[in-house]
């Protein structure tokens, strides 16, 4: 999935002469807490709710002094970029440019959130399981023997890095609900079981964990 076919249908961008007070609404509307400032299709930068709470909200944001970072996606990025470039500024929405440099629309958080949930199976009825192992020792290949010798398959994984350590760890989404016979296997297998989360329990947390995931992209 592309930066192009993740574009917000509902949130749109400010215009310099939107009055604070009228983007507040806007970011408290649709629960965000940045937006762009574009002038025509040119993209000027991201403004943040902490921004414009410093100044005047009767005022045209036009007229504040802002540092006016302007981080974007290109159209055809991958949305792993997206997410990078959330992470790396700690925005709620990405601006989205076109091959002219133009702006061309918005990708919020939640929807990236909910997308990376749909696309990598944690909709799917299952488990989650966590796992911790050492890096040179691990193998999707052998992961996916064992659990596949206990009648289960893994529908998506990602890894995760500890920070100044030799482990990671390994993130499972499975196609059963009744795990222990697994985690027993794995055990047996010398892998460390981590945690482990009804699906239920997991899409709760997701908006929590994707922060973390987002760090684990832009490292």
């Amino acid at each position: 999935m592309i930066a192009n076919e993740l574009i917000s249908q509902t949130v749109s961008s400010l215009r310099t002469s939107d009055l604070g007070e009228e983007a507040i609404t806007i970011m408290n509307i649709f629960h965000v807490k940045h937006l762009p400032i574009v002038n025509n299709e040119q993209l000027l930068g991201v403004i943040s709710e902490e921004e414009i709470l410093g100044h005047e909200l009767s005022e045209p944001i036009g007229s504040y002094t802002l540092s006016m970072h302007k981080p974007y996606a290109k159209a055809e990025d991958h949305m792993f970029e997206v997410m990078s470039i959330m992470a790396e500024y700690n925005l709620t929405v990405v601006p989205v440019v076109d091959q002219k440099g133009d702006y061309i629309g918005l990708i919020t958080q939640d929807d990236l959130i909910q997308f990376y949930a749909k696309s990598f199976s944690f909709t799917e009825s299952g488990s989650i399981l966590v796992l911790k192992t050492r890096k040179r020792d691990y193998s999707l290949a052998e992961i996916s023997r064992i659990i596949e010798m206990e009648n289960a398959s893994i529908l998506s994984s990602f890894i995760t890095n500890s920070p100044n350590s030799d482990e990671i760890l390994v993130t499972l989404k499975l196609n059963v609900q009744d795990i222990q016979h697994i985690i027993a296997t794995l055990e047996r297998y010398e892998y460390t079981i981590k945690s482990t989360f009804a699906e239920t329990e997991y899409i709760d947390s997701m908006k929590e964990r994707f922060d973390s995931l987002m760090h684990f992209l832009n490292v």
